[in-house]
C-alpha cells in the first residue's frame, strides 16, 4: 500500500467522506483516516439514530391529533431494534466498500499530525505507519460532548449523545441537564418511548436559547401537555452515583434533590482535536482550527492543512460539514491543477447567513438565516413579521389543536429576507424553501409570485407577505 497521497483526511465522518469524494472527482487520491466507526458520530451516534428514535413519537403525536384515528402504545423495543437497524448494527463494512467504490484508500486508525504533510496512523492493534500528503492534509475530527464542572459528574458516568442514542434500554427516571437541541430532542425520545419520569435542569430561562423566543416557549408548552417537566433557571451543584450504573442524586441549588435512573448531559460540544497533533505544526490543541473561506487552516505556513465541520467550529451541523467539505475537495483539486481556485463554487459563503437547522421535536422547530435579536446586534434596519400557523387552512387539516407560529426578518433596506423560522407539527418541509429565499436574497416583490398550493401549510408565506404589506 502507498505511503503517499494527493490528500489525507484525518476523520472518516460525513464531511471527511465528502473531502475525499470531491478530491478524487477532481482527479486526486485520497486516504481516509478513521479509529472507530467509518460514518462517523452521525451515523452512529447522533443525527441518524436520534430521528429514528423521535420519529415514532412525532407520529403518535400527529395521529393523536386526528379524530377517528387511534394508536396504541408505542413498544420501544421495536423503535430500539430499528434504531439498531438505522445505524447497521454499529457495522461499517458498508460504509467501507462505499468508500473503496469512490475510489479512496481507508486507513483504520487513529491519525495525528507529524509535521507538515505527514500523519502518523496508529492502528488497533498498536502498529504504527506514517503517510504523506502530496497537496494537502484535512481535520475532519468533529467534536464531543462538552461535560461541566459540576463536583462528581463525571464521576457519574452520565450519558451523552453516544449513550442516549445508542440506548439499550428506556430509563424510568431520567434526567436531562441542559435546554438546547439535544436536550429537547432525547427527553422527548426517551419520555415518548416510556419514561416515566423525565426532567430537564435548564440555567437559562428558556429552550432552544439560540432561536426565536417564541420556539422555546412553544415546545415548553408541548413538554407540560406530555408530562415533561422543564425547570428553568436552575442546574445541578452536585452529582453523586455510589454504585455504577445504580441511582443518581442531583442536588439542586434549592429544594429537595432529584433522583434518577440516569442522567443525560446535552450541555454542548467541544473540538475533537486535542489529539490530534496540532502542537507539531504551531497550532494550539484541543482549540477549533481557524480557517478561511476555502475551509484553509488560517495559521499554518505553506497551505496544505485545511478544517471542516465541528473541528473549525463554524456550524456544528452535519449538512454544513458536508458542504464545507465540498467546497475543500473542489478547492484542493483546483489548487493541485493549477486551475483557478477563486470561483464562487470554491468558497463558503453559506454559513456566514445562518445555516439551516431543525429540531426535530414536536413541534417541530426550524430556522435559517438570522434572528431578530442576531439581526439588530449585526445592525441591520429590520423589520418582523409574525403569523400564527395553526391559522392556515392547510394546517386546520392536519388536526385538532394545531399549534404553531411564524416569524421573518427583513432587511428594510434591500427589500429581502434575514431569517425565517417556523415552529409547528411537520414543518421541517417548509425550511428549504426559506433557505432558498434567504441565501438567494429573493426581494419579496418577487417572492411574491410564488404562488403557494391550496390548501397547504406552506400558505403561510402568503400569510406572512400580506402582513408585512405585499
Amino acid at each position: 500500500m502507498s505511503d503517499e497521497f494527493d490528500v489525507i483526511v484525518i476523520g472518516g465522518g460525513p464531511a471527511g467522506e465528502n473531502v475525499a469524494a470531491r478530491a478524487v472527482r477532481g482527479g486526486l487520491t485520497a486516504a481516509v483516516v478513521e479509529n472507530r466507526l467509518l460514518g462517523g458520530e452521525c451515523s452512529y451516534w447522533a443525527c441518524i439514530p436520534s430521528k429514528a428514535l423521535l420519529r415514532p413519537v412525532e407520529l403518535a403525536a400527529e395521529v393523536g391529533r386526528v379524530p377517528g384515528l387511534t394508536i396504541g402504545p408505542i413498544e420501544a423495543g421495536k423503535v430500539l431494534a430499528r434504531r439498531d437497524e438505522a445505524v447497521s448494527h454499529y457495522d461499517d463494512s458498508g460504509q467501507v466498500r462505499w468508500l473503496d467504490g469512490v475510489p479512496a484508500t481507508f486507513l483504520r486508525g487513529a491519525g495525528r499530525l507529524d509535521g507538515p504533510r505527514r500523519v502518523r496512523v496508529t492502528a488497533p492493534d498498536g502498529s504504527e505507519r506514517t503517510v504523506t500528503a502530496r497537496h494537502a492534509v484535512v481535520l475532519a475530527t468533529g467534536s464531543t460532548a462538552a461535560v461541566p464542572p459540576v463536583p462528581g459528574l463525571r464521576e457519574a458516568s452520565p450519558w451523552t449523545s453516544h449513550e442516549v442514542t445508542a440506548a439499550t434500554s428506556v430509563p424510568e427516571r431520567l434526567a436531562v441537564i441542559g435546554g438546547g437541541v439535544v436536550a429537547c430532542e432525547m427527553a422527548q425520545a426517551m419520555h415518548g418511548l416510556g419514561a416515566r419520569q423525565t426532567t430537564m435542569l435548564v440555567r437559562g430561562d428558556r429552550l432552544l436559547p439560540r432561536m426565536e423566543p417564541f420556539a422555546g416557549e412553544l415546545l415548553a408548552a408541548s413538554f407540560a401537555d406530555a408530562g415533561i417537566d422543564v425547570r428553568l433557571r436552575t442546574g445541578a451543584v452536585a452529582v453523586e452515583r455510589p454504585e455504577p450504573g445504580g441511582k443518581v442524586t442531583i442536588r439542586l441549588p434549592d429544594g429537595p434533590p432529584l433522583e434518577a435512573d440516569e442522567l443525560l448531559v446535552a450541555t454542548g460540544r467541544k473540538p475533537a482535536t486535542s489529539q490530534v497533533g496540532l502542537d507539531t505544526v504551531g497550532l494550539e490543541r484541543g482549540r477549533y482550527v481557524e480557517v478561511d473561506d476555502s475551509m484553509r487552516a488560517t495559521g499554518v505556513d505553506g497551505g496544505w492543512l485545511y478544517a471542516v465541520g465541528d473541528a473549525n467550529g463554524r456550524n456544528l451541523l452535519t449538512h454544513m460539514g458536508k458542504y464545507q467539505a465540498r467546497v475543500c475537495g473542489d478547492v484542493i483539486a483546483a489548487r493541485a491543477k493549477g486551475e483557478p481556485d477563486d470561483l464562487p463554487a470554491l468558497r463558503d459563503t453559506a454559513d456566514g447567513r445562518g445555516a439551516p437547522q431543525v429540531v426535530f421535536t414536536d413541534p417541530q422547530i426550524c430556522s435559517v438565516g438570522l434572528t431578530e435579536a442576531a439581526a439588530r446586534e449585526a445592525g441591520f434596519r429590520i423589520r418582523t413579521v409574525e403569523y400564527d400557523l395553526g391559522s392556515v387552512s392547510g394546517a386546520y387539516l392536519l388536526g385538532d389543536g394545531y399549534r404553531g407560529r411564524a416569524k421573518a426578518v427583513v432587511d428594510e433596506d434591500r427589500q429581502v429576507l434575514l431569517g425565517v423560522t417556523f415552529a409547528g407539527p411537520g414543518v421541517a418541509e417548509l425550511l428549504h424553501a426559506a433557505t432558498i429565499a434567504v441565501t438567494g436574497e429573493v426581494p419579496l416583490e418577487r417572492l411574491w409570485h410564488a404562488v403557494p398550493s391550496f390548501p397547504t401549510v406552506s400558505e403561510i408565506w402568503l400569510r406572512l407577505l400580506e402582513t408585512y404589506g405585499l
